[in-house]
């Protein structure tokens, strides 16, 4: 038998997939397997994300400090608040958490690239001979 070259039934075959495509098909199965039953709630929070989210902060005239009052705290803070500063912040809306949310609905835009020669000339293009 000669040595090297081609050898019937060698090789990978036909559909076969590389064991590291294999490796991260498991992962991202894994992943789905786990996420996949919050998703309604972190599209939900992405949701809010994206329109901006409100939360009660309370300002203690004492020390000057902020202090982001829960909702189980709220009561117990509205009742002791005496000479403390009861606001409510926004957070600005997120426009990656739109991007996501429109990523996920419409699939993400294609990435379009312009080359270009030096200084934005043409590009030339010349083969050997």
């Amino acid at each position: 038998m000669p040595r090297g070259g081609k050898r019937p039934g060698a090789g990978a075959k036909k559909g076969d997939l590389h064991h590291a495509t294999v490796d991260k098909l498991k992962m991202r199965q894994t992943a789905r397997d786990i996420i996949g039953p919050h998703m309604a709630e972190v599209l939900a929070a992405h949701i809010k994300n994206a329109k901006g989210i409100a939360y009660l902060v309370r300002r203690d005239k004492a020390t000057g400090k902020f202090v982001r009052v829960g909702e189980s705290a709220v009561p117990e803070s509205l009742d002791q608040a005496g000479d403390d500063i009861i606001e409510v912040w926004e957070k600005d809306p997120s426009i990656e958490a739109a991007k996501v949310l429109l990523d996920r609905l419409l699939d993400k835009p294609s990435e379009h690239h312009e080359i270009t020669g030096a200084d934005g000339q043409p590009l030339e293009v010349r083969w050997k001979d």
